[in-house]
């Protein structure tokens, strides 16, 4: 016999059954045959993605094409906790992902484990070759997200004028700063759909825009003269203890800078474990007095107006001159001394005087002719103006502080353009540390050419102070240290007191010695700068040694040859004004 209890409840099962697949038939037939188009654009929302496509950023090169910034692919590791969680192996894949990365493992569980989430980042920055371990493991819910990171692969050569690109991206210092617009590129953008499991359904692209890569900045710097430079202060700062160190080297006919580089230093993949103050730029973001280098600008002005010639003597009153009732004071006295010894032996009073002959006016106009007191426009940021008072704004004992390069502030950089001026023959060049960017296609975007801004002084006038400056490094000169075997060295010294709370403090010095070489034909010009030096403290004795250090292997390395007879006869001819 039939139960009919049973037929009832399988009657009843069926009914609801087939009520339950009428009502979803129903439902679906709703939701693609009804007006909905809120909850068709919430299911399109879910699966389009809109995605940047990441550009690299130019490269940064030296003279030589030597590679000092370049982007390197990287990749964030990803999980999404819904697949790994639904699997049921959080533990497991917590644990391959922490061996492989290195990251403690409850930190990465606490990634993993974060369930309703589908993206999660495990580790940014992942190189290349430990994200293809990670993708070894096939981990289930484990994914890549591509990515460029910033790298140096000098560390802290050039740091200073290089600058860096920060973790988003953006230049925060020197080339990278400023150039940032050109290096950056602009990235592309791409529109699409993707599928439950997260990729893309390429037949649903809708847009795409190409990416446009930034241009390579090849700069005038050259690595190996770079590292010259930066060991040499590495040196100094052992040997003199100076609380900072600063140095360039030029290129006398073109205003190209060959190195620059400051003390203390730091890695530039290491930025965010430094202060300001280590990554100041010190050769072109620090004001300072800088002593008697200064001398060479005035005399030189004096030279060009006529009013003195180089065995013209000069009285140096044995150390102690009054003017406007204050006294000024030589290192060493002196009594008579023509105006080639006042520059051997840097004599205070000697240049004072010879800018007394000059007088404000003339002082100031050929001082702003040689770029004094305005910036030279190099192509890095932070870059100081110097100080350099009007006329009107100075005491009438100013223009005797001036003379021997107080009163005044200027950069390394401004000083070695006015030294660099005597050597171009009296043409004062447009500094530059960028020899051209270039877009991937090859194609020249700017460039760079010699470009003379000023002649404040004839050729004759400048023949006639490299042959003064000469005497400097030698024997019964303040530079001899900084001479080099096979060369003349036309330099000076420098040593200027710090003030401290307004006051010149007589145990703090800045040291300085500027060169060029060969003298009578010059083709580089270095100035070295040190802060404060101890327990030695002259610029001659300080400096010009570490000139010496870069100046000679450059020499070598640029094959810089000594001038010849047939050519100091010419020198001689413009010497004494001859055709």
């Amino acid at each position: 016999m039939i139960d009919r209890g049973y037929i009832w409840r399988t009657t009843f099962v069926a009914v609801v059954l087939l009520s339950v697949w009428a009502g979803l038939a129903a439902r679906l037939g709703f939701l693609h045959l009804g007006k909905n188009e809120s909850l068709k654009n919430r299911v399109r929302n879910m699966r389009t993605v809109e995605e940047k496509i990441l550009v690299g950023r130019g490269r940064i090169l030296d003279r030589n094409g030597q590679l000092l910034a370049l982007d390197l692919p990287v990749r964030t590791v990803c999980v999404d906790p819904l697949v790994v969680l639904s699997n049921g192996q959080a533990q497991a894949v917590s644990a391959q992902l922490a061996r492989v990365l290195q990251l403690p493992p409850e930190q990465v569980y606490g990634r993993v484990n974060r369930p309703g989430r589908r993206y999660e980042p495990v580790a940014r920055l992942v190189r290349e070759e430990v994200a293809a371990e990670v993708a070894r493991l096939r981990l289930p819910g484990v994914f890549f997200e591509p990515l460029t990171t910033r790298y140096y692969p000098h560390a802290s050569a050039a740091c200073h004028a290089l600058g860096f690109s920060n973790k988003e991206g953006v230049g925060s210092a020197g080339i990278e700063q400023r150039w940032d617009s050109l290096l950056k590129g602009r990235p592309g953008l791409r529109q699409s759909e993707r599928d439950g499991r997260r990729h893309e359904i390429y037949t649903r692209r809708t847009l795409e825009i190409e990416p446009q890569e930034g241009a390579d900045i090849y700069l005038t710097l050259d690595l190996n003269i770079q590292h010259f430079v930066e060991k040499a202060l590495d040196a100094a700062m052992t040997n003199f203890h100076p609380k900072a160190a600063w140095a360039i080297v030029e290129d006398v006919r073109t205003g190209a800078i060959l190195a620059m580089a400051s003390r203390p230093a730091y890695d530039l993949n290491e930025y965010n474990q430094t202060d300001a103050d280590t990554r100041l730029n010190r050769a072109v973001g620090v004001n300072f007095e800088p002593g008697s280098v200064f001398k060479v600008g005035v005399v030189a002005a004096a030279l060009n107006e006529g009013l003195i010639s180089t065995n013209d003597l000069f009285d140096c009153e044995n150390g102690m001159w009054f003017y406007a009732g204050r006294p000024l004071r030589d290192f060493h006295p002196y009594g008579t001394l023509d105006v080639t010894g006042i520059l051997r032996k840097s004599s205070n009073i000697g240049a004072a005087k010879i800018a007394v002959m000059l007088g404000p006016e003339r002082l100031y106009r050929y001082l702003k002719s040689y770029g004094l007191g305005a910036p030279t426009g190099i192509e890095v940021p932070g870059e100081e103006t110097g100080i350099l008072n009007p006329v009107a704004r100075w005491a009438k004992v100013d223009i005797t502080r001036i003379a021997m390069g107080h009163s005044i502030a200027v950069t390394a950089l401004q000083m070695l353009n006015v030294l660099c001026c005597i050597g171009n023959d009296g043409f004062l060049m447009k500094t530059h540390l960028v020899r051209k960017v270039v877009d991937k296609d090859g194609v020249v975007l700017r460039e760079n050419k010699p470009e003379a801004l000023t002649r404040p002084i004839t050729e004759r006038t400048a023949a006639l102070m490299r042959h003064m400056l000469a005497e400097v490094t030698r024997e019964g000169g303040t530079g001899t240290r900084a001479a080099i075997a096979g060369y003349n060295v036309a330099g000076k010294t420098g040593t200027a007191e710090k003030i401290v709370d307004g006051r010149y403090v007589k145990n703090e010095n800045v040291s300085s010695f500027m060169g060029m070489l060969p003298a009578e034909r010059p083709e580089i010009g270095i100035i070295v700068v040190l802060d404060n030096p101890q327990p030695l403290r002259t610029g001659g004795v300080t400096a010009g040694p570490v000139f010496a250090t870069i100046a000679e292997p450059v020499a070598h390395y640029l094959d810089i040859r000594p001038v010849d007879a047939a050519e100091m006869a010419y020198y001689d001819k413009i010497l004494l004004g001859q055709p």
